[in-house]
């Protein structure tokens, strides 16, 4: 069995805690019959020998799968991750989105999205990451009552994800230690016109809007003083055209949009300016999670 999580890029911009989108970078589990437990992990923190022996997709594939089955039975887990680990590009939600629906698939349970959607809930109680994760495309979610209630867009392969990657983290927990705890009135206003506007944009594919929608005062310019050469990528990837550009989570990586006649000449313009940050070209992922039998 082959279970399969693409990247996500949450908020971007005024969307705090509401807004994400699917890019198709991602993390592949192959689940085997064996006569003892093995992990093997190829690609992303292939290198930290800590994800083998504390792998947080085995403990909630453990969680789910004793529940679920009286069979004792050993697996051999195969991980290939394309999703780099604390860069802002939903790595613990394809985790924890790819552990869930492994364990049902396993015993050939079928698990509508909706429900695994709010399955994973109960791991990450924002919906910003794990809706895209789940649905793919492009998502506006909200939880009310314990349940994430979203609309989801599928997005036209006329349009590249660019994302910059730096070299180093910022931590999720310590960047939300430096968010205000009181926001005036007038940037509350601010922060849901620019969403309610990036979300129209979106639905009507108005390309040339998203630019003014994406404006933030919430959250990234306090996030991104961690790493302040974040300021200069964002200033650059605007200039060389891109159609919006945020910071991808709590960061570090940041993500922007283009039309594909545009995305080659951003990606090399970036790689030129900023040659110490990874810098990729990718498309959006409109799946979600594929489980392959």
């Amino acid at each position: 069995m082959r279970v399969s999580v693409p990247a996500t890029s949450a908020n971007l911009g005024p969307g705090f805690d509401c807004l994400g989108i699917a890019v198709n970078l991602k993390n592949q589990v192959i689940i085997k019959p064996s006569k003892f437990h093995s992990v093997s992990l190829k690609g992303e923190g292939a290198n930290n020998p800590a994800l083998k022996d504390n792998n947080m997709f085995i403990s909630i594939f453990n969680d789910f799968y004793h529940n679920l089955s009286s069979k004792k039975r050993h697996f051999r887990f195969e991980f290939f991750n394309e999703i780099p680990l604390s860069r802002g590009l939903g790595s613990s939600s394809a985790v924890i989105v790819s552990a869930i629906a492994s364990a049902y698939a396993i015993e050939g349970i079928v698990l509508e999205k909706d429900k695994l959607l709010n399955l994973a809930l109960a791991y990450e109680n924002h919906p910003d990451n794990i809706t895209p994760a789940v649905m793919g495309g492009f998502n506006v979610a909200c939880v009310q009552e314990n349940e994430v209630k979203y609309i989801n867009k599928s997005l036209p392969k006329s349009l590249k994800a660019v994302v910059v990657i730096p070299n180093r983290a910022i931590s999720t927990a310590i960047s939300r230690k430096t968010l205000p705890f009181k926001y005036s009135k007038e940037d509350a206003v601010f922060n849901i016109s620019h969403s309610s506007l990036l979300t129209a944009a979106f639905m009507s594919e108005n390309w040339d809007m998203l630019k003014h929608a994406s404006q933030d005062v919430f959250h990234q310019k306090y996030r991104m003083k961690h790493m302040p050469e974040l300021f200069d990528v964002q200033k650059t990837a605007l200039k060389e055209g891109a159609l919006m550009s945020t910071l991808s989570g709590s960061g570090s990586t940041l993500f922007s949009m283009a039309l594909n006649e545009d995305a080659k000449k951003l990606e090399l313009a970036l790689k030129n300016k900023f040659p110490h940050f990874k810098v990729l070209t990718v498309d959006f992922d409109n799946q979600g999670v594929k489980v392959e039998l």
